[in-house]
């Protein structure tokens, strides 16, 4: 996604990890995470610090590939987990007691947590040529490119202490080396002494130049005159860190002999407790199967103290809070108003938390069967093209699909829609099924459709109901339905005696469940391209989550088609 779609779209979404940096390590976590149930967004600004190189070696299974491939396909298969990507750059990060914020060129976005994978520049020696060859002939990493150019003519550019250690390393791959120390100041005559005693050829002189011919280089000019032939150079570039989007939070830092880098521990958590980094923003020796390994083992741990934190919540939840009015996301004709209360919602926990929660922390609730009034106004229509909003566990898709419709089924939970999903595949219609793990309040179709319904579009977390409903019907193609089915409220009565005790202190209950006249007055649709084809209210014997209760409920049935 480009940065210029960002707010619309993605800004106002409850996540629950941001990554910036979209290379190996930030894509090997959000790979963990998505496969976590975890609602992820990468933000990535396209500047790999491998970009320069055509191959990598050193990883397992992927020996010799273009590192640009990598990539490609890692994104492919995080976004197959439900991982966003957007291309932008981040400017600042600001972090409270429950959320760290990031802000980019283009928008803000708030997740419960921050994975830091943003790489770092290498920065040459401001010698004539020598950038011209990076990552081709000038080098810098032997377990990375030493097979290639073994043998060879090979000069080492010392430019830091590191280059000392270089040099000794580099060795291994060539028995025709030269060492050019003049960066690294005087060597330490014990060390000379070694090198020497392995044939390193040791040139004081400063270079001057890098010689080409072509794309190939041959050697380098010293600054007296002479010229030095070699096939490939080493050299040991400054690391800087891309981290200053995270100045303004005085983060620790740690030296070591590459220069100055966030201070993390053996998971990558930085000194705040919602902050980590991972990859060569902290570890400028990490190659690409290194990275990949940060990653995945960082995933986990954030994964981990996000699933602490939610029990930590529910727990505080559950000896402390007030359960609000019972009612669920597009839920199957069982999982309504019977399904009972959850104590986990007290204003602070977003929808795709609660709901997410709410499926995963129970076994399936699907009971197979099709809402009884979907089915009934359904039967009546035409089949094409359905949506359904909120498809809870997919009782309704399914059975839509069962009809010959071609579904596509939306739902905010990844655990209630991979449960359709299956249940598709038990009743043979998956491929008539399309599944989207999606908030509605900000999700829009790439198409129109024939139908459009929501059942049960509830929520005890805060969801802006009506004007999802709104939005829901600019998806109606043309002579099509919008149908919604809804708890009705009318008075006290109507309110299950198994939900009545969350009920308590409101004042009225009829503006929380309207029936299908207020659904429609609320609407405020154009009367000149819509007209309302049922309006009513339909009574049905209903059991509590106990099994031992019964009442009979009120629901609204509302079917709008749609004129012009």
């Amino acid at each position: 996604m480009h940065a210029g779609d960002m707010e619309e779209t993605l800004g106002n979404q409850n996540w629950d990890v941001i990554i910036v940096g979209g290379g190996s390590a930030g894509l090997s976590a959000a790979l963990t995470l998505g496969r976590s149930l975890r609602r992820v967004v990468v933000i990535d600004a396209g500047r790999p610090r491998n970009r320069f190189a055509a191959h990598m070696h050193t990883v397992l299974g992927n020996e010799g590939t273009d590192p640009a491939s990598l990539i490609a396909k890692g994104r492919e298969e995080a976004a197959g987990y439900g991982v966003h990507f957007i291309d932008d750059t981040v400017v600042g990060v600001y972090t409270d007691e429950g959320t760290v914020s990031v802000t980019t060129d283009s928008g803000t976005l708030t997740a419960r947590a921050l994975i830091v994978a943003t790489g770092l520049t290498d920065e040459l020696p401001t010698i004539p040529g020598l950038a011209d060859h990076w990552g081709t002939s000038v080098l810098h990493c032997p377990y990375c490119h030493g097979w290639e150019v073994r043998g060879q003519r090979i000069g080492v550019l010392g430019s830091s202490p590191m280059s000392l250690h270089q040099a000794q390393l580099v060795r291994q791959w060539t028995d025709r080396l030269t060492f050019f120390t003049a960066g690294c100041g005087e060597l330490d005559p014990e060390l000379a002494a070694r090198l020497r005693a392995r044939n390193v050829d040791l040139i004081d002189t400063p270079v001057a130049e890098v010689l080409s011919d072509g794309d190939r280089l041959t050697g380098v000019r010293l600054e007296d005159g002479r010229t030095v032939e070699l096939d490939a150079m080493f050299s040991a570039p400054v690391s800087r860190p891309h981290d200053e989007f995270l100045a303004g939070l005085d983060l620790e830092r740690a030296e070591n002999p590459a220069g100055s880098f966030l201070a993390v521990d053996p998971t990558g958590r930085t000194s705040h407790t919602r902050i980590w980094a991972i990859g060569n923003v902290v570890n400028p020796a990490a190659n690409v199967a290194i990275s990949i390994g940060a990653g995945a083992m960082t995933g986990g741990v954030v994964n981990m103290a996000l699933v602490t934190e939610d029990f930590d919540a529910a727990v505080g939840g559950a000896h402390g809070g007030e359960s609000g009015v019972d009612a669920d996301i597009g839920t199957d004709a069982e999982t309504d108003a019977e399904a009972g209360t959850d104590n986990d919602v007290d204003g602070k926990v977003s929808p795709a938390q609660h709901w997410e929660s709410r499926y995963s922390d129970s076994d399936r609730i699907w009971s197979g069967r099709v809402n009884p009034a979907v089915a009934d106004v359904v039967a009546k229509l035409p089949v094409g093209e359905a949506l359904e909003l909120g498809c809870g566990e997919g009782g309704d898709a399914v059975w839509l699909a069962e009809q010959g419709w071609k579904v596509s089924a939306v739902d905010i939970s990844p655990t209630a829609v991979r449960r359709g999903a299956d249940g598709a595949a038990e009743r043979q219609v998956a491929d008539r099924i399309t599944w989207h793990t999606e908030d509605l309040s900000v999700w829009e179709p790439a198409t129109t459709f024939d139908l459009v319904t929501a059942s049960y579009l509830h929520s005890e977390a805060e969801l802006p109901r009506m004007e999802i409903l709104r939005r829901a019907a600019g998806w109606v193609r043309p002579g099509g339905h919008l149908l919604i089915v809804s708890h009705v409220f009318e008075t006290e009565e109507d309110v299950p005696p198994w939900a009545s005790h969350s009920h308590s202190g409101q004042d009225s209950h009829a503006s929380l469940m309207p029936t299908p006249a207020e659904e429609l007055t609320q609407l405020d649709l154009d009367s000149t391209q819509w007209e309302a084809e049922v309006l009513e209210i339909r009574q049905r014997e209903a059991t509590g989550p106990d099994g031992a209760q019964s009442a009979r409920v009120k629901d609204g049935v509302t079917l709008l088609r749609r004129v012009s």
